[in-house]
């Protein structure tokens, strides 16, 4: 099996202390064969990503793996950003600068106020409604080529509040993917949530089942790891995930063109 992690942070994000070589490394020991950086990136001045990230520092530590590494791991240069509907002229001209293989698009910010915030403001209903329309906008407007961890509302409020009930939430769910697969927009299934409490993945399974009933294809996998030891993590169990869904492929990115790898 081609085994690939297409989210993952280094230091060159502000909540990471990884080092892309050791990352590297690492991910070689444990069979992963493409990897995707995807590192934090925010021109908002108020969100926390904001300021940290250095682009020649970026650029010049994935030549630097892409040379060691070379016919051990494909590397490709990514990045997560953070709100990208917001100042999205700015943000494209960056993108263009920068010659990106594959942008995540994600919410971490509801009118600039940290999810994990907003669990003192709301209800249940209403701090994953107020998450879900957030991410409509997103889908909706900005130049992204996958949606990042669908469902991230549940890693901060499942303690709380519980995790959503997705017969509850279905319509803004399928009007997110439709408007996704509209646009030629994909998802991940991100095993973050499977290393801990949470205990599932993000999106759940169904989302990933309505994704597929509803025509979607595009479907990246990521560990969205902040280390190196857990590069790779959980992928067979994603591929597996994706498999009983009714995928045939998983995809990889270049230049930020969409390619798919069978997986049965």
């Amino acid at each position: 099996m081609y085994l690939v992690d297409y989210h993952h942070h280094t230091n060159n994000s502000f909540d990471s202390q990884a080092v892309m070589k050791e990352v590297c490394e690492q991910a070689v020991k444990n069979g992963v064969n493409e990897i995707c950086f995807t590192e934090h990136f925010s021109l908002n001045p108020l969100a926390p990503t904001y300021g940290h990230m250095d682009f020649d520092k970026y650029e010049r530590e994935l030549g630097e793996c892409r040379d060691q590494f070379q016919g051990q791991l494909v590397i490709k240069k990514g990045i997560e950003i953070c709100e990208p509907h917001y100042l999205k002229e700015k943000y494209q001209e960056t993108m263009k600068q920068e010659n990106f293989d594959f942008i995540l698009g994600s919410v971490h910010n509801i009118n600039n106020i940290k999810l994990r915030k907003h669990l003192e403001l709301n209800d249940k209903e209403a701090i994953y409604r107020a998450y879900f329309n957030e991410m409509y906008k997103l889908v909706s407007e900005a130049d992204i080529d996958v949606l990042a961890h669908l469902d991230l509302m549940k890693r901060y409020a499942f303690e709380q509040y519980g995790i959503y009930d997705f017969h509850q939430f279905k319509d803004i769910l399928a009007d997110i993917l439709k408007k996704a697969i509209d646009r030629n927009i994909g998802i991940e299934i991100n095993t973050s949530g499977i290393r801990g409490k949470l205990g599932e993945a993000l999106p759940a399974l169904e989302v990933v089942g309505l994704y597929r009933d509803l025509g979607g294809e595009i479907l990246t996998i990521g560990s969205d790891s902040h280390f190196a030891e857990t590069v790779g993590a959980h992928m067979k169990e994603a591929v597996e995930m994706a498999r009983e869904c009714g995928f045939t492929e998983i995809y990889t990115f270049d230049q930020r063109k969409p390619k798919g790898i069978r997986i049965q």
